[in-house]
């Protein structure tokens, strides 16, 4: 917190320095950088300023109430790494699992992985740890396309190098990001075909370059706030503790890049 407070000191200061010299046309801005500061446990041992300590001692109270309590267990560390990983496996499982909720059943569905912002690691899970790996305001989606835009969405997946797809879909990429195979269950993709996918409404919208989304018809995506896909994550979690198993996934090959 002590961290987070002086931050927001030298942002203000910041600002405060840029209002002064804005009206001297010298003074050009050439350069834009950004860097992830991970904050862990390493900043608990950091003393905190008494005054600080005084006024977030309520605040810390209601805060790890809600996210201390524990939702289930992992089984390993689990981060997401392109083009495949045991957390973007899990995930994008996780979205065709919870189309039994929604009167759905998807073939496949689809995860992005700049929407995943932490690692599960091995151990209890908490509220406030599905939350550092779901953390946007992104809701549970279904929806159709065609077969060839199917195609189209895979082509897309391959140039960007890999995204989170679910167990049952098979992609082989070349060294340049060209889609050389794609299947669902064994079979070639066809493109006459409806393919019903679960997804997040974010990527449904067609961002992070998967554009073929923006052909997506006969969408349902409930925009209440139960409907958040940490909820969606952390209602598996719970699911899976109550039939005692921990999470857990592992690369099975279901995105391929062939380095010759």
């Amino acid at each position: 917190m002590y961290l987070i407070v002086k931050r927001k000191n030298i942002f203000i200061a910041i600002v405060a320095l840029l209002s002064l010299t804005s009206c001297h046309s010298h003074y050009n801005l050439t350069n834009v950088e950004r860097s992830r500061v991970l904050i862990d446990s390493r900043y608990d041992l950091l003393p905190l300023d008494e005054d600080v300590e005084t006024f977030i001692s309520p605040y810390k109270e209601k805060v790890d109430s809600i996210m201390s309590p524990v939702v289930g267990r992992a089984a390993k560390y689990m981060a997401a790494e392109r083009p495949e990983s045991p957390l973007s496996n899990l995930l994008a499982d996780i979205l065709v699992w919870s189309g039994k909720d929604y009167n759905e059943q998807p073939i496949f569905g689809v995860y992005n992985m700049g929407g995943m912002r932490a690692a599960f690691a091995p151990g209890d899970i908490t509220v406030g740890d599905v939350l550092e790996v779901a953390p946007f305001e992104n809701k549970i989606c279904f929806v159709t396309l065609s077969g060839d835009k199917v195609l189209e969405l895979f082509n897309q997946i391959a140039l960007i190098g890999g995204e989170a797809i679910s167990h049952g879909v098979e992609l082989v990429i070349d060294k340049d990001k060209n889609l050389l195979s794609a299947k669902i269950n064994g079979e070639e993709i066809d493109p006459q075909k409806d393919y019903r996918i679960a997804t997040i409404d974010y990527v449904a919208q067609g961002n992070d370059m998967m554009e073929a989304f923006k052909a997506s018809q006969d969408i349902n995506s409930p925009q209440s706030e139960d409907n958040n896909i940490r909820y969606v994550i952390e209602k598996y979690i719970r699911e899976k503790a109550s039939e005692d198993q921990m999470i857990d996934a592992t690369v099975e090959g279901r995105i391929k890049i062939l380095e010759e």
